[in-house]
């Protein structure tokens, strides 16, 4: 399959170009925002089924919203948890019920949601979950701990990765359920302070929180195909969006490498130009990706590129700026908060690109096992 766009998709985004631009800067509460693209259909269009609110949109048109969305300076998103990742896995995994629940909500923006995956000592080792789900009647009792948590301190509702089996090891006995996030006393949400003075990520404790034996996706001891399955969903549409935001970050280093001068070092302005080369070559492989329908590897490659691209982009920009990017602003006074420019943000921020969302040693991992076959990775012995 050649990815392109034809007119049809021209007209799309016209149409979502026009949209954004009446809307965009209306909300700056990221919640009534969601709930404005919700009313508009917006919010979905990736799913392979409608009836829930949402309006669908080929391969193409979903690219165009995305690039269209990033370009248009529009809140960050607070729903896309939901409807990237969750949504998806309810449509191939869900029952009935539970796709009639909860898509219509998360269609309209009324619900937002978390996933509560990584743990203190399981991050890229997922299998190593260790919080509990113990039966009670209708109900899951549930109990541990996760971390590295986004947007929990927003959301309504997580999925989680809990242990159902007692005694189970690795991926064995392992169940996906949705839990309710206001349960006072059950569930306590502890906010993440970062490098960048921002708290996206959250640690969540879980003690004894409910989830109703129906909210059980895919059957009791299958967590681990579910969560796989959700992991998968995770692909290059974003990534494409994701690459807009690289562009404007890249075009800030240009600006910065102007105003100091240091646009005259050949060897940062080789280095510019490489970060540019780089960029488009990103570009067209995730077009490719998507044109060929992915493949095994196709999120672990992607992860790789961006990744460590990201986290070059942000060390040049401190590299343009010399001395002038470790200082604060001319009138900041010591305390314990401190407002960072777009460039030392983008440098801070960018340390973990390398780790989070699966360190660069799990991706290579996966794509030696699973796409070049190689022989798999010694365990420890158990």
């Amino acid at each position: 399959m050649e990815f392109g766009f034809a007119a049809e998709d021209d007209v799309f985004r016209a149409e979502v170009r026009a949209w954004l631009s009446e809307h965009a800067d209306s909300e700056p509460d990221r919640r009534v925002w969601e709930r404005t693209l919700g009313k508009s259909g917006w919010i979905g269009l990736g799913w392979p089924e409608s009836g829930y609110g949402n309006r669908t949109g080929t391969l193409t048109q979903q690219v165009a919203w995305a690039e269209e969305y990033a370009r248009s300076g529009a809140p960050p998103r607070s729903g896309h948890i939901g409807e990237n990742l969750l949504a998806p896995t309810l449509i191939a995994h869900g029952s009935e019920e539970q796709k009639g629940r909860f898509l219509p909500a998360i269609a309209a923006g009324d619900e937002l949601w978390c996933q509560g995956y990584s743990e203190p000592g399981a991050g890229s080792d997922l299998a190593g979950v260790r919080t509990t789900a113990v039966r009670d009647g209708g109900e899951y009792r549930v109990s541990g701990q996760k971390i590295w948590t986004s947007l929990a301190h927003e959301a309504d509702w997580c999925f989680v990765l809990a242990r159902t089996e007692a005694g189970s090891r690795r991926h064995r006995g392992l169940s996906f359920l949705l839990v309710p996030m206001d349960q006072p006393g059950c569930v306590e949400v502890r906010p993440i302070r970062q490098l960048t003075g921002t708290s996206e990520f959250n640690e969540v404790f879980f003690d004894g929180a409910r989830a109703r034996a129906e909210h059980l996706v895919g059957g009791e001891g299958e967590g681990w195909a579910v969560a796989m399955s959700l992991l998968g969903f995770e692909r290059g549409v974003s990534t494409l969006a994701q690459q807009i935001g690289f562009a404007r970050e890249l075009g800030r280093v240009v600006e910065a490498a102007v105003a100091s001068g240091a646009v005259g070092d050949p060897v940062l302005r080789d280095r510019l130009v490489r970060q540019w080369a780089e960029l488009r070559a990103m570009r067209w492989n995730a077009l490719r990706t998507l044109g060929r329908a992915g493949g095994a590897g196709a999120p672990s490659v992607a992860k790789l590129l961006w990744g460590g691209w990201h986290q070059r982009l942000g060390e040049l920009a401190m590299q343009v700026r010399g001395a002038a990017a470790t200082v604060g602003p001319v009138d900041w006074t010591p305390s314990l908060t401190y407002e960072l420019d777009l460039i030392q943000h983008l440098f801070l921020f960018s340390r973990a690109d390398t780790i989070y969302g699966g360190s660069d040693q799990v991706q290579r991992t996966i794509i030696a096992e699973r796409v070049l076959g190689l022989p798999r990775e010694p365990k420890g012995v158990v």
